[in-house]
């Protein structure tokens, strides 16, 4: 291989791995990353799903609220966690960045 071969096997756009050297688009991402990604969102979907199918069930039987207000709640919940990615967003592009704003994140949905 050239120098010159080499040289385009790295990304052009200054990106680093966890340790700070360059990143090489050929051993990096791809289908390994995609998958990740892909196999995070199906769990996530179905645990989202599956809780706001039973929360009605839950606040009216367990809780003992009415129908309306437990429809109520489960509205303002869903809500909600449609709205705070916009929040997260925000604090990702001006403030804290998009890899510590991912794990703080994560840290709060999983608690």
């Amino acid at each position: 291989m050239t120098v010159e071969e080499v040289g385009d096997d790295y990304t052009k756009d200054g990106t680093v791995d966890l340790r700070g050297n360059p990143v090489r688009r050929s051993i990096r991402g791809r289908w390994k990353a995609c998958s990740f990604v892909v196999v995070y969102e199906v769990f996530e979907r179905m645990a989202y799903y599956g809780i706001s199918s039973n929360l009605v069930i839950y606040m009216t039987t367990k809780l003992h609220q009415g129908t309306v207000k437990s429809s109520n709640n489960v509205t303002n919940w869903v809500g909600t966690s449609w709205l705070t990615p916009i929040l997260g967003a925000y604090v990702a592009d001006a403030h804290l960045g998009r890899y510590i704003t991912f794990v703080i994140s994560c840290a709060i949905y999983f608690s």
